[in-house]
């Protein structure tokens, strides 16, 4: 069951603001975002990119703009500053799901131990619901790109978004029970002489642990838009998401090359409607 109490206060958090700036009559955008997400967790080993590549899910989302450059309430453009021409309010709620794998060199079939079979045996799902903002730079005018002096205008952004994950995780080695230590790869549990010593008197932590969780992420993102129609863009964008936590794919072994919490790449296409 999603954490009820912290998302309840993030989206009204989120409809106060847009309420704020729609009384200060700035213009509006809504608009559909789609694409292929690279999840980069602690499946594999460090820079595999066989991992990497081969561990893509989907991400979707519903994107609102707040534009500073246009005022709907008399329908003309507000007074001419460097912000109101150049930067947008964008506000998102997204859902993406990754299917994870073991990739890479120690699940060739040419590994025959245990080890090799339990890292075969086990994968994970990797599913996120996002809600936040970023505010997006364009260094050329808006204001000219819709009234169509250039079709393509470039954009940089930065913001942050809470996220609500619910991992997944299974094996199917053994009794099939991923909470049995038997049934995992014995590095990440087992086998203390490859993981940072325990303090006396305090018991190791499992490296799977798929309650649900909720977290705060950095996201940045380099994009385009192009313009289609006076009232319609179309968009293509590439984020990075960087997670403060390590634990959004369920999932956090303490071996040596462990050294980042999870993040993912999103190349998404999107198409945005000017509202007002």
């Amino acid at each position: 069951m999603l954490n009820l109490k912290y998302l309840a206060a993030t989206f009204c958090l989120f409809v106060l603001t847009q309420t704020a700036y729609s009384q200060l009559g700035f213009s509006h955008e809504i608009g559909v975002i789609a694409g292929p997400v690279e999840f980069r967790s602690d499946f594999g080993g460090r820079n595999e990119e066989q991992t990497n590549l081969g561990n893509s899910g989907i991400g979707i989302g519903i994107i609102h703009y707040i534009s500073f450059a246009y005022s709907a309430d008399c329908s003309c453009y507000t007074t001419d500053t460097y912000f109101n021409d150049h930067f947008k309010l964008r506000s998102e709620i997204s859902w993406n799901r990754t299917i994870l794998d073991h990739h890479g060199e120690w699940v060739r079939p040419k590994y025959t131990s245990p080890n090799a079979d339990k890292l075969r045996a086990h994968s994970g799902v990797a599913e996120n619901f996002d809600i936040g903002m970023q505010l997006e730079y364009f260094p050329l005018s808006i204001r000219a790109f819709q009234d169509f002096a250039f079709r393509f205008a470039p954009f940089v952004s930065l913001g942050a978004h809470y996220t609500t994950s619910s991992p997944q995780a299974s094996t199917t080695y053994g009794d099939g029970d991923i909470y049995n230590p038997s049934n995992i790869y014995s590095f990440w549990y087992e086998n203390d002489s490859y993981l940072p010593p325990v303090p006396s008197g305090q018991q190791r932590e499992y490296p799977i642990n798929l309650q649900q969780q909720s977290n705060w992420s950095l996201v940045t993102s380099v994009g385009v838009r192009y313009k289609l129609t006076k009232l319609s863009d179309l968009m293509l964008d590439l984020r990075w998401q960087y997670y403060f936590s390590d634990w959004i794919d369920g999932f956090n072994h303490r071996l040596s090359y462990n050294k980042f919490n999870d993040w993912l790449i999103w190349l998404n296409f999107g198409y945005v409607y000017y509202l007002d």
